[in-house]
């Protein structure tokens, strides 16, 4: 049974997850497009000053692409949920309905670990073909919050289209974009070094929220 959800998961996401995997892939590849033009023009120590001394930073491109997957992934996943109730046909399938909701989740957080695995991968390869280790380490820093972002909106996400009762729905959309904008902060690269670690404990925190509103759903709360 559990297998069945997940292929059910899989079919609704299957294609969406590719395409924004891929055009996620073709962000990082344009970001270094542009690294390798500024090079050839203006010399690498040249940028790699302005890299180290003047805040430029390179992976700006790459802000909202997490932000972008992981909202699409659970619009796509959950939306169908809801459209005609669907959600009580599986709520009806001989498994714990918390278990099958969990299943649900899990799916998602494992397909946009991948996604995002991949893209830090591609992003963390051609950051060291162009620059030292100590720029790719405060680049990565700095990106990682983003990819945070991209998981803490699939949660939120999940809770606000799962919620049945507008008054909440609306309640919950505006707490979840302020709390969104907590990972956006501007400032130097490298800097979220001392609060990476809390923002990765709030979204572990958030990641269970979407259970709240399917029970209200489960209850007949409409």
């Amino acid at each position: 049974m559990i297998k069945s959800i997940v292929y059910k998961e899989w079919i609704k996401t299957r294609w969406f997850l590719l395409i924004l995997t891929i055009l996620g892939l073709l962000a990082v590849g344009n970001i270094f497009l542009k690294v390798q033009h500024y090079i050839t023009f203006n010399e690498a120590h040249n940028y790699w000053y302005l890299v180290l001394f003047q805040n430029q930073q390179y992976f700006k491109g790459l802000r909202f692409i997490p932000l972008v997957i992981g909202l699409g992934i659970a619009l796509v996943q959950y939306i169908p949920e809801i459209t005609n109730k669907r959600i009580k046909l599986t709520f009806h399938l001989p498994v714990n309905e918390n278990r099958a909701l969990l299943m649900m989740l899990a799916y998602g957080v494992v397909v946009l670990l991948l996604c995002y695995a991949l893209l830090i991968i591609m992003f963390t390869l051609l950051s060291q073909h162009f620059f030292g280790a100590e720029i790719v380490r405060a680049a990565l820093i700095s990106v990682f919050p983003w990819f945070l972002a991209g998981m803490a909106a699939y949660f939120l996400t999940a809770l606000v289209v799962m919620e049945a009762i507008w008054k909440y729905r609306i309640a919950y959309f505006l707490a979840a974009s302020a709390f969104i904008l907590f990972f956006f902060e501007r400032g130097m690269a490298g800097a979220y070094a001392p609060l990476n670690w809390k923002l990765a404990l709030l979204t572990l925190l958030v990641s269970l929220s979407m259970t709240f509103s399917a029970y209200r759903f489960r209850k007949g709360e409409m």
